[in-house]
């Protein structure tokens, strides 16, 4: 059955698969980007199945735009994919007060801004999807990516939370948390890197080398990655979080096997904190009945 998608991000990298997936599988589109010529080829093919639209995911007021534009041309909203975001790797120490800034305003308020725009809409039709690429950095700490991270664990933490608020009206939210996929993403990251202060060369220097051989060589396939994407409206339920590729399987079993040791080595001294006789079994009883 044919849906209103609003791709946001939707000019290059894995929003350029899934939009082009998307409009493959006969979906209408608003595909928003901050240069929407990018997608004149498409919209040459596709017509008026594709409604491109100039957005910078950091103005709310033009995000609210987008929806009503979406509106406006199909008369309904049925998938919202948070997809623009990018990343610099930098020690945060050497991280300029903008940049940090400029990151968390796209990846994470990018979202925050358009789900915010839709959400009203999803609830009225009592359906919907929202669908947040978030990473396995949204799991994992990796040297180098302070701002970048902190974002994206904002964006999988939030995605938890609102998926259990809008349950009881039938709309959908999930974050796509995948590795590392063969699209432009390592070669940005990489292109801001400053000559690093040598003490943060064995951390953040050690990262700046892997990503560089990584580079070209990732696991993961943007247009797999896109045809997955375009199904999970299908699904009756979903995940609050879904690991994309096998590097991000493998690098959060590794983090969350040292959390949960670290949980059981330090849990007799994290439960020393409690009130003298608390039990901890009645109280969550009472709470959830």
């Amino acid at each position: 059955m044919s849906k209103v998608w609003l791709i946001t991000g939707a000019a290059r990298g894995l929003g350029r698969s899934i939009l082009e997936a998307a409009l493959a599988a006969g979906h209408d589109v608003v595909a928003t980007a901050r240069d929407p010529e990018r997608l004149a080829d498409l919209k040459t093919r596709y017509g008026d199945h594709l409604l491109p639209f100039k957005l910078d995911v950091t103005d709310a007021e033009e995000s609210l735009k987008a929806v009503d534009v979406a509106i406006s041309a199909y008369g309904r909203l049925d998938v919202l994919v948070n997809n623009a975001g990018f990343g610099h790797l930098a020690p945060f120490e050497q991280i300029s007060a903008e940049d940090f800034k400029a990151q968390i305003d796209t990846n994470l308020y990018g979202v925050i801004n358009l789900t915010r725009a839709a959400l009203p809409v999803m609830r009225k039709q009592r359906a919907g999807t929202i669908i947040n690429i978030s990473s396995v950095g949204g799991r994992v700490g990796t040297p180098g990516m302070s701002a970048y991270q902190a974002a994206k664990w904002a964006v999988s933490g939030f995605t938890e939370v609102l998926a259990l608020e809008v349950a009881p009206f039938d709309v959908k939210v999930i974050a796509l948390e995948p590795g590392g996929m063969r699209t432009d993403w390592g070669h940005t990251a990489r292109g801001n890197v400053p000559e690093l202060i040598p003490d943060y060369q064995q951390s953040v220097g050690a990262i700046a080398t892997l990503l560089k051989a990584y580079a070209g060589n990732e696991v993961g396939d943007p247009d797999k990655i896109a045809r997955l994407v375009v199904s999970l409206p299908e699904h009756d339920s979903l995940p609050n979080h879904l690991l994309l590729g096998s590097d991000a399987l493998y690098v959060f079993g590794q983090a969350e096997a040292a959390r949960q040791k670290a949980a059981a080595d330090w849990a007799q001294i994290s439960a020393s904190t409690d009130f003298d006789g608390s039990n901890v079994s009645e109280l969550l009883e009472k709470l959830h009945p």
